[in-house]
């Protein structure tokens, strides 16, 4: 017995309510959103943002994301310097939260995203269950990005300050919520349907 997708029968889901319905109509006839097989431009938007985030990605490490000023003068600190600062002085727990959310989490990520636009493009052959896991688990880490937002007060917190010292964000807090913001508008624009597509196309067994 054949199995037909929906896109074979011209149904589509509604991407604001859910509601499958006749692509033919045009609009949802529960809320009335415009119906697409597919979201318009998906990979063209996420390679966007993508590219974007990467751009983002390289200031927000370089340039200083704090300056912590004193008696002694004004320190810079960017944020491998910060990690690197934490862990000699033994907060190792802090170093490594701090690693994680703002170097590591960020590139996997867009190693991630990376995979699953070429998967769809049809450039690699992984199992299109094992990309929709990385897709989800993506989509996943994406609602906790906010927390590399916060690792700026996470070190102010930690810092000793007195009345004769003062903190101060650096210029990498704006390219660092740029890639947070970025990384997140590519997931979403990402259609995880199109790794299916690639898979009917192809007409391969699903083995990873």
């Amino acid at each position: 017995m054949e199995i037909r997708s929906a896109a074979e029968q011209g149904l589509a889901s509604c991407h604001l309510c859910g509601k499958v319905s006749p692509v033919d109509l045009g609009e949802c006839p529960r809320c009335g959103c415009k119906l697409h097989l597919r979201k318009p431009h998906s990979l063209e938007r996420t390679w966007s943002f993508l590219i974007a985030a990467i751009a983002f990605y390289f200031p927000a490490n370089l340039m200083p994301i704090m300056s912590v000023g004193g008696l002694g003068g004004t320190s810079h600190d960017t944020i491998m310097s910060g990690v690197l600062n934490f862990w000699k002085k033994g907060d190792l727990l802090v170093a490594i939260i701090i690693f994680a959310a703002s170097i590591l989490i960020p590139i996997l990520k867009m190693l991630a995203l990376v995979w699953l636009c070429l998967a769809a493009s049809g450039k690699t052959r992984t199992s299109p269950k094992n990309l929709a896991r990385l897709y989800h688990v993506t989509e996943l880490v994406g609602r906790w990005s906010m927390v590399d937002v916060f690792v700026v007060a996470i070190l102010v917190s930690l810092v000793q300050v007195g009345a004769l010292s003062s903190v101060l964000p650096g210029p990498a807090i704006v390219s660092f919520a740029a890639v947070v913001v970025l990384t997140m508008f590519a997931a979403m624009s990402f259609d995880p349907r199109l790794l299916w597509d690639q898979h009917a196309d192809r007409d391969l067994p699903d083995t990873p």
